[in-house]
């Protein structure tokens, strides 16, 4: 019976030392470790390739705005060309450059300039202007000037 229990003995003591040796061993440690950063990066590459979808959903539907955009300039240009050819000489000389109220505009600016130029014109040029002083100052007159900022008493 004692050899029985020895061998009993042997194999848990086999069983319970390949266990530990698994769980404590560095390179579990490591392997765990390993494992953890592959989930690590396989979450960040999911992660990832949302964001590129994401991004190139984006980047489709504002070139579906562009094309919009230019579907419609290049109706408007077509429309504009075909009214310009529909023009005929005679209509371009009743055709005004500028606006109606522009013109009008225009006229006011030179009428008020023609005014300006009249009053200009009827002043008198004798007149001295309003800084102008008559009288001689004597600033630049050789006279001997008393100094009033000497000090007194010594």
């Amino acid at each position: 019976m004692e050899v029985l229990t020895i061998i009993v003995l042997l194999l848990v003591g086999g069983v319970l030392g390949f266990i530990a040796s698994k769980f404590i061993s560095p390179s579990s440690i490591q392997a765990k470790k390993l494992a953890t950063q592959v989930s690590e990066s396989e979450t960040a590459l999911a992660q990832y390739k949302l964001d590129v979808a994401e991004h190139l959903d984006q980047s489709a539907s504002l070139l579906a705005q562009m094309n919009d955009t230019c579907q419609k300039a290049m109706l408007q240009m077509e429309q504009s060309t075909k009214l310009l050819q529909q023009v005929t000489p005679n209509d371009l000389d009743a055709m005004p450059f500028f606006s109606k109220e522009t013109q009008e505009q225009l006229a006011q600016t030179v009428s008020l300039r023609h005014e300006k130029k009249e009053k200009a014109e009827r002043k008198d040029s004798v007149e001295p202007p309003l800084d102008y002083s008559g009288e001689a100052t004597g600033l630049f007159a050789d006279k001997k000037q008393t100094v009033t900022n000497a000090e007194v008493g010594n």
